[in-house]
């Protein structure tokens, strides 16, 4: 069998993970910039960057854009289980059924939980719809305290009355945040979905063949 280093069976991880701590790391820093740009104008004195990473500006921002792709992810997991779309690379064929489909069955290397059975395996075998629904909550509950603490803050500066946090989950700029994100997410897989019925990339486990007729259904 033949030897891969370490990043060749790893790269799309680690490539996508540096991408996200360096665009992670430029954000923090311009929205640092942008924030005590906005304290000055205000007449306040500019903060440390340590403290802008505990403020409502940076959190909001930051978990404002986590939750809506993982409530992407969520229903894309989930909703391609039933739904189908001719000629997508990203369905299900339309007739069948597919590997992924098959009841688990226990095996030497089979994961812990198939070997274990029961509720454990119940559990397992809906692990990665659940995991991006719980991170979808976290990052979504996050983003309600990072507005809320953003919101108060901007009010405060303004000599205006601060809002509880049941005043402020009523409050359509909350919301506002939350669709514009949550749209582009949409939005952004049923490009994929339909655009793959037509278009290929070669090489890519996204794209069908570039030979393969525009009603090929699945890889």
């Amino acid at each position: 069998m033949k030897k891969h280093t370490f990043f060749y069976r790893n790269g799309l991880s680690i490539v996508f993970l540096l991408l996200f701590i360096i665009t992670l790391v430029a954000q923090a820093l311009t929205g640092w910039q942008d924030h005590n740009n906005t304290l000055e104008d205000a007449g306040k004195s500019a903060i440390a960057f340590s403290t802008y990473l505990n403020t409502g500006h940076f959190i909001s921002s930051t978990f404002e854009n986590f939750q809506s792709e993982f409530l992407q992810m969520a229903l894309y997991v989930l909703l391609t289980i039933n739904l189908r779309q001719e000629g997508s690379s990203e369905s299900k064929k339309l007739d069948g059924k597919e590997p992924v489909d098959r009841e688990p069955k226990s095996s030497k290397d089979a994961p812990y939980a198939v070997k274990k059975g029961g509720w454990i395996l119940k559990l397992y075998s809906m692990s990665l719809s659940l995991a991006f629904i719980i991170l979808f909550f976290i990052s979504w509950a996050l983003h309600l305290y990072g507005s809320f603490l953003d919101h108060n803050e901007g009010q405060a500066l303004n000599g205006k009355s601060v809002m509880s946090m049941s005043e402020f989950i009523l409050e359509p700029s909350f919301w506002f945040e939350s669709f514009q994100n949550w749209q582009s997410e949409f939005l952004s897989v049923a490009s994929i979905v339909i655009l793959s019925i037509y278009l290929r990339q070669k090489g890519s486990p996204e794209s069908k063949p570039v030979d393969a007729p525009h009603k090929e259904t699945g890889e």
